[in-house]
């Protein structure tokens, strides 16, 4: 049991000029070579696609543009996941279709960030270098105490320290702490994760993970060939920057749906670009065997493709979202999160997640954040696709499947 330095140390370590918050720090190092078996990957896989398109179902009636990861969502609750027990333990594994055994679960995430951050062994970056990383963090209320095994889990499996933050006697300063961990990790991209407020003295713990992916197209556009074209918006066109272009590029057509899949410098990650003729009805019908069809039908064409350029970002409160899938107990006075620290005094407030994405003639940025706050609970053929109506739209990893990012554009202006 690890009990956080009050602030004497956080303030001497202030004082000697220390650029950090105080870090308590596991005796076990991170496990870079986790032995999992590749049915556990594909498990892993299969189980957070699952819940990416039930938690799209369940954000997708927010207005305009939306964009988010999945994978960040995920592994910021699998280590929540960690110090739960109970019935918040099953409803939690139920929400986010979690079905491995949590010690296989804890490892196959693990494996699976390991293996996104070998991706970049595969590009040239003559262009825009390509970068794919990850990183986790605790924090945590100065003088509370926490378990050892909760904290042992996240080390060895999340490579996530815990630093002393005073919640209670600087609510601000430390959100602006964790906010600032937050920019540094995803290149500036996401900016006030935590909104004012969400931060209060009644504050325990935060758990954070960032996301940040930049990378050339296999084929970049040509800007020359950059030209304003229409766009669908609420029945009426637009006009918008367009992109323009014939690219070798995974291709498929559907019923009520065209699709296109355009490769990454190195081959490792793509964007799946799906046009359905109507958006809400795809929507509505979107689940694992449909998303399936998709992807299993792309197969090799000469694209001749106009894709608008787009830049924007997307807040999201997922609370209610999670509620509503199926792990009610976790923000209530009802929570058990006994293995953080060995009572049942806190629970969840607030998951609060935020997604930037840019795409332009070079490639793509994106990037995305999750905060999970806890208080005490007293708290070759060819084929011709114009992206000209609302779409939706993934990043995925293609050795594995997994879904990193996942996006809706209704408007590209």
């Amino acid at each position: 049991m690890r009990s956080l330095p009050l602030a004497s140390l956080l303030l001497a370590g202030a004082c000697s000029g220390a650029p950090d918050p105080y870090l308590v720090q596991s005796d076990l190092p991170r496990d870079t070579s986790p032995s999992v078996p590749a049915a556990d990957l594909e498990q892993l896989v299969a189980d957070n696609t699952a819940f990416a398109i039930d938690l799209y179902h369940q954000v997708r009636g927010e207005p305009g543009n939306l964009f988010m990861s999945p994978h960040s969502i995920s592994t910021a609750l699998a280590m929540a996941y960690a110090g739960a027990a109970g019935s918040t333990a099953d409803e939690m594994a139920t929400a986010l279709r979690f079905t491995l055994p949590e010690a296989r679960l804890h490892a196959a995430l693990n494996a699976l960030d390991l293996a996104l951050a070998s991706r970049a062994d595969a590009a040239s970056g003559d262009t825009i270098p390509f970068r794919l990383r990850t990183a986790n963090s605790l924090w945590g209320r100065q003088g509370a105490t926490f378990l050892d095994p909760f904290l042992d889990t996240l080390a060895v499996n999340y490579g996530a320290g815990l630093r002393v933050l005073d919640f209670a006697g600087d609510p601000e300063g430390s959100r602006g702490i964790i906010n600032g961990w937050v920019e540094d990790q995803t290149n500036d991209k996401i900016r006030d994760l935590l909104p004012q407020g969400s931060i209060s003295p009644d504050t325990r713990l935060v758990l954070t993970n960032a996301i940040y992916f930049s990378a050339a197209w296999a084929t970049p556009f040509e800007a020359s060939d950059t030209r304003d074209a229409a766009f669908q918006v609420a029945g009426a066109a637009i006009q918008t920057p367009t992109m323009h272009g014939a690219i070798e590029a995974g291709y498929a057509a559907g019923d009520g749906w065209r699709a296109v899949e355009l490769p990454y410098d190195g081959g490792q990650l793509g964007m799946t670009i799906i046009v359905p003729d109507d958006l809400a009805t795809f929507e509505a019908s979107l689940d694992a065997g449909a998303l399936a069809a998709v992807t299993s039908a792309l197969a090799p064409h000469l694209v001749t493709l106009a894709l608008p350029k787009f830049e924007f970002d997307a807040p999201l409160s997922l609370a209610d979202a999670l509620i509503a899938l199926g792990m009610p107990s976790a923000f209530t006075a009802a929570a058990d999160f006994s293995r953080i620290d060995g009572t049942r005094t806190v629970a969840i407030s607030d998951v609060l997640h935020k997604g930037f994405v840019a795409i332009d003639e070079e490639g793509t940025e994106a990037a995305a954040a999750t905060a999970v706050v806890f208080e005490d609970t007293s708290v070759p053929q060819q084929a011709t696709l114009a992206v000209d109506r609302p779409f939706v739209f993934l990043i995925r990893d293609l050795p594995t499947g997994a879904t990193l990012f996942v996006g809706r554009v209704v408007d590209p202006r």
